[in-house]
C-alpha cells in the first residue's frame, strides 16, 4: 500500500494546473457532476459573487442550475445561453473538413528517438498513447501505431494487417508493410492493387488472427511457418518476429500488428517487449475502432447526401426514360469515378408494368394476380430491350444495337447477373474464368479490367435491369464500399425507372383518354343543325299552352322535341335569354346536348330531369319564391335541375361503392352526384355549349359553385343532414333567407323537393312513375342477386314487389311529406305539393291495407280461387280509380 501511495503521489506531482484546467474545459459534464456532489453552500456563494463581478449573468447561480443541476429554464433559453461547447464545435469542423476531402491536420510536435529514450517507461507509454489518441485518419493512425511500437520495443520495422470480409469468410489484408522509423506513409501504404491477402489460419499473421493469441518467433529461419521467399525477393534478413492481435471493445480481432528484428541485444523479443506490445495495442484497438467508425460515418454521410441528390433528380426527371437513365449514369459515374457506365433494361419491363392497366373499367374492380416473373436459367436466355452506354471520355450516351448487345462481353456479364440475381464484382476480368477468355474490350475497343454489376429491382422485387460500371479511373478494382454504394444507388434507380415508365404509361393512357373523349364529345354533343331545328324551323309554344305554371304538369303526352321547346320557353319566361345575353343557338344546342347525354335507363333519364326542372320553375314563379333569388341563382337552379342526373347508370351510390366502380374510385362521397356535376362541366367546356359565356370571370366562378352546390344537394344523404337545420329556420319564422348560409340551405331543400316531386303528381301520373322507379330498382336488385351473389334490400327485391304500397308509404313519411310540409307552412302557394303527396299516401295506404286483407279473403272464400282473386281485383280497381272514374294504367295491366 505504501508503494502504491508513493507511486500516486509521484504521478500527482507530475500533473500541472494547466493539464487539469484543460481537462475540465474538455469535460464540463464531469465538472458539473463534481460540483453537485462535493461543493458547499459557501463555495457556491463565493463562486456566484465572482461570476457577478464578471457580469456574466444577472443571476449566475440560476444559470449554473439551469445547465445541469436544477432545470429552471426552457430548452430554447438553454440553447441561447450555451450555444455549443468547444468540443462539439471542433468535432464538427473536423467532420466538415473530412467531408470536403481535406484531411490535413495541424502536426502535433513529436519527440525524436533520443528524447523518447530518455523518458521513463511510463512517460514513454503515455506519450505514445497521446500521439495516437486524436488521430482519425485510419492510414495515418496505422502508420503512427507501427512507428510507436518500434519505439516501445526497439524493433527495426513492422507491418499492419486489417480484417476484411464477411463474418463467415474473413481474411487479412496488408494495410502498411515494412514501416521503419524513417519511412513515410506513401512509401509503405498498400492499396487494393498491391495489398497482400492472407486467409485466416494461414501463415503467421493468419494464425494470430484465427487464434487471437500472439506468436513470438526467436529465429524465423528455424520456424516452418515463415516464408523465406520474401527475404530472397527483398534482400532483407529476418531474424525475429513478434505478431500480436488487435482487438476491439468486444474482444473481436480487427487486425494484426507484426514487428520484425529487435535492434538491440540478440535480436530476440523478450517477454517484457511482448507485454508492452500487448498493452499498447489495447489502446491502439480503441483508436483504430474509433477511426474506422469515423471514416464509416464520413462515407455514410457522403453516401446519404448523394442518394438524396439522386432521389431529387429522379423525381424531377420522370417525363422521359432516356433522360432519366442518362442522369442516373452521370451520377453513378461521378460517384464511383469509373471510366464507363451502362444501364441495361430487360425486354419485358414495360410490358409487365403496363399489365396492370389491361383490366376493363366496365367490370367490377378486382385485384389482378401479379405477373409471373420467370427467371432465365442461362445468360443466353436473357434479352435486353435497350442499353444505355455512357463513356467518361466524351460524356455522351450511346444506345448499342441489338446485334452489338448479342455479341458484347460486358452484356454477357449483365445477363449473368440477371440469371443469378446477385451482384458481380470482378477485380481482373482476364483472370475470371466465368466469362470466357479475353481479350475483353468495350464497343469502342477500350480494354476492360475491373467490372461491377448490380441488378435493378422494381417495387415487386423483380429484376428490370442491370447497372454496370467498368474500370475505375484510378486503376484500382472496385471495393466493398463501392458495392454498398451502388446497391443503394440501384434501389433508387429501380424506383426512378419504374416511376418514369409509369409516367409514360399514364401519358399514353391520358392520350388515349383524350382521343376517346374527343370522339365521345363529337358524338355526344348536339350539332348546329339540331339546335337550329329547335328554334328556327318551328314556333316555341306558350307557357300556358304547355301548362308550365301548373303543379299537376304531365309530360307523358309530349314527345322529346316538345320537352326541349318547353325548356326553351322556361328560359324565356325566366328572362334568362335577355338578362344574360344568351344566344338562342347556344341555349338550344346546350339543351340538345344535355338531353343527348342522358342514358336510356328506365327512370333516371331525360324525362325525369325535365320534370325536375319544370317543378323548380313552378316553385319559383307559381309558388312565388322568385323574388328571394338573384337572376344568376335562378339561372343556375334551372340548369342544375336539367343536369342533376347526367349520365346516370340506373344504379345508386351504394351499388357503385359495392362494386368498386371507377366512379367510386374517383369520388369518396356523393359518387353519382359528383359525376353528374363533372359531366355538366364537360358539356359546358365543349364547343358551342357554354351557356355562361357572357358572364364575367367572377360571375362565372360563382355560377359554377352554385351549380355544384345544387347538383350535390340531390344526394338524399345530404338532405337528411340539412333537413333539421331547415326545420329550425322555418319554425323560427325565417322569411327572407338573406344570409348566404341560409340561402344555400333553401336552395338545397328546393332541389330535393323538385327531385322527388313525382310523388306529388295526380294519382294516375304517380302510378306510372312508381312503376318506372320500381322497375329500375328491380334491375339493380337482379344484378346484385345474380352477378354479385348478394341479397338485395327489399326496395330492390323483385320477389317483394307486392310490398310496393308499403314501401311507398314509408318513402312518403320519411322523405317527401316533411319537406313539402315545411315549404307549404312557409309559402302558402306551395300547398298543392303537400296536398298531392298526402293524397297519394292515402291511395298507397289503401292498397297496402288491401294487400293485408288478401290472405283473409282467400281463407274465407267458398267458391273457386279465381273468383276470389277477381273480386279482390275489382275492389282494388275501385280504390285506385281516380276522379275521372277511369282505372289507372297500372291496374289495367293486371
Amino acid at each position: 500500500m505504501t508503494a502504491e501511495r508513493t507511486r500516486r503521489m509521484s504521478l500527482s506531482s507530475q500533473i500541472t494546473e494547466e493539464q487539469v484546467s484543460n481537462y475540465l474545459k474538455r469535460n464540463t459534464d464531469f465538472l458539473l457532476r463534481w460540483l453537485s456532489d462535493n461543493t458547499t453552500k459557501e463555495i457556491v456563494e463565493l463562486f456566484a459573487k465572482k461570476l457577478k463581478d464578471k457580469n456574466w449573468d444577472d443571476d449566475p447561480v440560476s444559470a449554473i442550475r439551469g445547465k445541469k443541476l436544477v432545470r429552471t429554464t426552457s430548452p430554447s433559453s438553454l440553447t441561447a445561453s450555451f450555444p455549443s461547447t468547444a468540443r462539439n464545435s471542433i468535432t464538427s469542423n473536423i467532420f466538415r473538413r473530412y467531408l470536403d476531402g481535406d484531411r490535413t491536420r495541424k502536426p502535433a510536435p513529436r519527440k525524436d528517438r533520443k528524447s523518447l529514450q530518455r523518458m521513463s517507461e511510463e512517460e514513454l507509454f503515455m506519450e505514445l498513447i497521446r500521439d495516437i489518441a486524436s488521430e482519425l485518419d485510419v492510414n495515418l493512425l496505422c502508420h503512427k501505431i507501427l512507428q510507436n511500437v518500434s519505439y516501445l520495443t526497439n524493433s527495426d520495422r513492422g507491418s499492419l494487417f486489417l480484417v476484411r470480409g464477411s463474418r463467415d469468410n474473413k481474411h487479412l489484408v496488408s494495410k502498411l508493410f515494412d514501416v521503419t522509423e524513417t519511412s513515410t506513409l506513401e512509401d509503405v501504404i498498400h492499396t487494393e492493387r498491391n495489398e497482400i491477402k492472407v486467409p485466416f489460419g494461414k501463415g503467421i499473421v493468419g494464425l494470430v488472427a484465427q487464434s487471437g493469441k500472439p506468436i513470438n518467433i526467436k529465429d524465423a529461419y528455424e520456424d516452418p511457418r515463415f516464408n523465406q521467399e520474401i527475404d530472397r525477393q527483398t534482400g532483407y534478413r529476418t531474424h525475429s518476429i513478434l505478431s500480436m492481435p488487435i482487438v476491439n471493445y468486444e474482444g473481436e480481432v480487427i487486425g494484426v500488428a507484426q514487428i520484425i528484428n529487435k535492434i538491440s541485444g540478440n535480436h530476440e523479443f523478450t517477454q517484457q517487449d511482448e507485454d508492452l506490445f500487448r498493452k499498447y495495442l489495447i489502446f491502439c484497438g480503441i483508436g483504430l475502432t474509433n477511426a474506422q467508425l469515423f471514416e464509416m460515418s464520413v462515407n455514410e454521410f457522403k453516401r446519404n447526401q448523394l442518394l438524396l441528390h439522386l432521389a431529387r433528380g429522379i423525381f424531377q426527371e420522370q417525363t422521359n426514360l432516356e433522360k432519366l437513365v442518362q442522369k442516373i449514369m452521370l451520377d453513378a459515374q461521378d460517384l464511383l469515378k469509373c471510366e464507363k457506365c451502362c444501364v441495361y433494361l430487360l425486354e419485358d419491363t414495360c410490358e409487365r408494368d403496363a399489365a396492370t392497366y389491361n383490366q376493363s373499367e366496365t367490370e367490377p374492380r378486382r385485384i389482378s394476380p401479379a405477373p409471373v416473373n420467370i427467371k432465365p436459367k442461362a445468360p443466353e436466355e436473357v434479352v435486353f430491350s435497350k442499353c444505355f452506354d455512357l463513356g467518361a471520355r466524351d460524356g455522351t450516351v450511346t444506345v448499342p444495337s441489338a446485334s452489338v448487345l448479342a455479341s458484347s462481353n460486358t452484356a454477357f456479364i449483365a445477363k449473368f447477373v440477371v440469371t443469378t440475381g446477385e451482384p458481380v464484382k470482378v477485380a481482373d476480368l482476364e483472370a475470371d474464368e466465368r466469362f470466357g477468355t479475353g481479350p475483353f474490350v468495350d464497343t469502342n475497343g477500350n480494354p476492360i479490367k475491373s467490372v461491377l454489376c448490380m441488378p435493378i429491382h422494381n417495387s415487386e422485387k423483380h429484376i428490370i435491369g442491370v447497372t454496370q460500371l467498368i474500370n475505375k479511373v484510378s486503376g484500382e478494382p472496385f471495393n466493398d464500399n463501392d458495392v454498398n454504394i451502388i446497391e443503394a444507388f440501384s434501389i433508387f434507380t429501380g424506383l426512378g425507372i419504374h416511376n418514369c415508365q409509369m409516367y409514360e404509361n399514364a401519358c399514353q393512357l391520358m392520350a388515349k383518354q383524350s382521343v376517346a373523349l374527343e370522339v365521345l364529345s363529337f358524338h355526344a354533343t348536339a350539332h348546329t343543325e339540331e339546335a337550329n331545328a329547335l328554334y328556327q324551323n318551328s314556333e316555341i309554344p306558350s307557357a300556358e299552352k304547355l301548362r308550365l305554371y301548373t303543379f299537376d304538369f304531365d309530360d307523358m303526352i309530349m314527345d322529346d322535341d316538345h320537352t326541349l321547346k318547353a325548356c326553351v320557353r322556361m328560359f324565356m319566361e325566366a328572362d334568362i335569354i335577355n338578362t344574360f345575353k344568351l344566344p338562342m343557338e347556344v341555349a338550344c344546342r346546350w339543351l340538345c346536348t344535355v338531353k343527348k347525354n342522358y342514358r336510356p335507363v328506365t327512370y333516371h333519364n331525360w324525362r325525369h330531369a325535365f320534370n325536375v326542372c319544370q317543378t323548380m320553375f313552378t316553385m319559383l314563379f307559381t309558388g312565388e319564391l322568385r323574388p328571394m333569388f338573384e337572376d344568376l341563382e335562378v339561372f343556375t337552379l334551372l340548369a342544375a335541375c336539367l343536369c342533376h342526373d347526367l349520365d346516370h347508370r340506373g344504379t345508386n351510390n351504394a351499388f357503385q361503392v359495392k362494386v368498386a366502380s371507377p366512379l367510386a374510385m374517383l369520388y369518396s362521397t356523393s359518387v353519382l352526384e359528383h359525376h353528374h356535376f363533372d359531366h355538366c362541366i364537360m358539356i359546358l367546356n365543349s364547343e358551342g355549349n357554354n351557356i355562361f359565356q357572357s358572364l364575367s370571370p367572377d360571375e362565372y366562378r360563382r355560377a359554377i359553385k352554385l351549380l355544384e352546390h345544387a347538383i350535390l344537394s340531390t344526394d338524399l344523404a345530404l338532405y337528411f343532414k340539412k333537413r333539421g337545420d331547415f326545420k329550425k329556420l322555418v319554425e323560427s319564422g325565417e322569411r327572407t333567407f338573406s344570409e348566404a348560409p341560409k340561402r344555400d340551405l333553401l336552395r338545397a331543400m328546393m332541389m330535393t323537393a323538385c327531385d322527388v316531386a313525382a310523388i306529388t303528381k295526380p294519382w294516375k301520373i304517380q302510378q306510372e312513375i312508381a312503376q318506372l322507379v320500381t322497375a329500375e330498382f328491380f334491375e339493380q336488385g337482379d344484378i346484385e342477386r345474380h352477378q354479385l351473389g348478394e341479397q338485395p334490400i327489399p326496395m330492390m327485391d323483385r320477389n317483394k314487389k307486392d310490398e310496393l304500397p308499403k314501401m311507398q308509404v314509408g318513402f312518403i313519411d320519411a322523405i317527401c311529406a316533411p319537406v313539402y310540409k315545411m315549404f307549404s307552412e312557409q309559402w302558402g302557394k306551395l300547398l298543392p305539393l303537400l296536398d298531392g303527396v298526402l293524397a297519394n299516401r292515402r291511395h298507397w295506404a289503401e292498397l297496402h291495407d288491401l294487400n293485408e286483407l288478401q290472405p283473409a279473403l282467400l281463407a274465407k272464400a267458398d267458391g273457386p280461387a279465381w273468383g276470389i282473386i277477381n273480386s279482390f281485383a275489382e275492389k282494388a280497381q275501385n280504390v285506385i280509380r281516380g276522379n275521372d272514374g277511369q282505372a289507372g294504367p297500372s291496374v289495367q295491366r293486371l
